[in-house]
């Protein structure tokens, strides 16, 4: 399951540090971190999964939990190879999930 169904003040800090309290199997709840440098990359301006380091190559990153279905998005601009910058985003529930308390990357889709 994702991450954000289990989880409450979910942010980002320094850019590309998930942060998320998340619900245990027993019902405790747990501050959890997950670098999401370490699943997120950059393809020429497209953030892509599976890659890594991400922000290496962005500017302007922001966190929102976004409409009716309160969906995390991560927003950047992200640099292509030639030096172009361009608007991307990506849905956090995709592939982070929470496993037991802590959150983590999942290589299958969770959508």
């Amino acid at each position: 399951m994702s991450f954000y169904r289990t989880a409450q003040e979910i942010r980002v800090v320094d850019g590309h540090i998930l942060v998320a309290v998340v619900e245990q199997e027993g019902g405790n709840w747990d501050e959890s971190t997950f670098d999401l440098n370490e699943c997120i990359g950059n393809d020429e301006g497209r953030f892509l999964w599976g890659g890594r380091d991400f922000a290496g190559s962005a500017q302007d990153i922001s966190f929102a939990i976004e409409g009716a279905d309160s969906v995390p998005v991560l927003r950047a601009r992200l640099a292509n190879s030639e030096g172009e910058w361009f608007d991307a985003d990506v849905n956090l529930a995709e592939h982070i999930t929470n496993r037991n308390g802590v959150l983590e990357y999942q290589e299958e889709s969770l959508l």
